[in-house]
């Protein structure tokens, strides 16, 4: 697979630099609404009983967004990713939405490791200016397959974790549904082996990548974030989906 070296550097800079913002996006998302808990026929005088299954309390996001050197981590993991994606794509109008959604990805990431939440304030915005970014890219090219296999992957991988998690709600958030669907889109406007490959990447890394991380002890092995292995897998159907659908797909 030939690469565009000149479209590597130029994206992995730009998303490079969008990747120092990554901070002061996680500080400005909305902490979720505390959740009441009623106790029907209880003494109201009686001492609160711990709950042996309940939580560690969640990290507040602007205490997240504080950690040191989280600006240049963010950085370096966006210029990578976004490196990747100039690399495997080349100068394409695709590039229009794809650099934008690298630094989101990366607070996303950080954020559902942390506290196992993809906040609908970052996944909702990045469904809008997706869409609008993909008719900006059909309105310069006028490619309908293009945009037919946006929707197409829309419906494929937000039908599929929908299904998913209608199926067995506590195996995955709705988050991860949220963003299945903008990962759909993006991937299925560049094609069907991005879009068939990316999926399928995330679940086998999320199934092997958690086994391990739950082996280690790293995180609980029923309570894993999924975000992160959405966005590897996603990348990976980037860089790899097309010459992997070439010899297994269709053709």
């Amino acid at each position: 697979m030939t690469g565009e070296p000149a479209a590597a550097a130029v994206i992995a800079l730009l998303a490079g630099l969008g990747g120092t913002l990554v901070p002061a996006l996680i500080a400005r998302i909305p902490e979720p609404e505390p959740e009441s808990v009623t106790q029907p026929d209880t003494d109201p005088a009686a001492e609160p009983q711990p709950d042996p299954e309940a939580e560690d309390p969640k990290e507040p996001y602007v205490e997240m967004a504080a950690l040191p050197g989280l600006a240049w981590r963010s950085a370096l993991a966006a210029a990578v990713a976004g490196g990747v994606i100039g690399w495997s794509v080349g100068w394409d109008w695709s590039l229009l939405f794809l650099t934008p959604l690298v630094p989101v990805s990366v607070a996303l990431a950080i954020v559902d490791w942390r506290t196992r939440l993809l906040p609908t304030r970052v996944v909702g915005p990045s469904y809008a200016l997706l869409i609008v970014l993909v008719l900006a890219c059909f309105a310069i090219t006028r490619d309908g397959d293009d945009l037919a296999r946006a929707g197409y992957g829309w419906a494929f991988a937000g039908g599929l974790f929908f299904l998913l998690w209608f199926i067995h709600p506590r195996g995955m958030g709705y988050g991860d549904v949220r963003l299945s669907g903008v990962l759909g889109i993006a991937l299925g406007y560049l094609g069907w082996g991005q879009l068939v490959v990316g999926v399928y990447a995330a679940f086998l890394l999320g199934g092997f990548g958690g086994g391990l991380l739950s082996m280690l002890r790293i995180v609980e092995r029923k309570a894993f974030p999924f975000g992160p292995f959405m966005l590897i897998g996603a990348l990976f159907g980037i860089a790899a989906g097309p010459e992997i659908w070439a010899h297994l797909g269709p053709g």
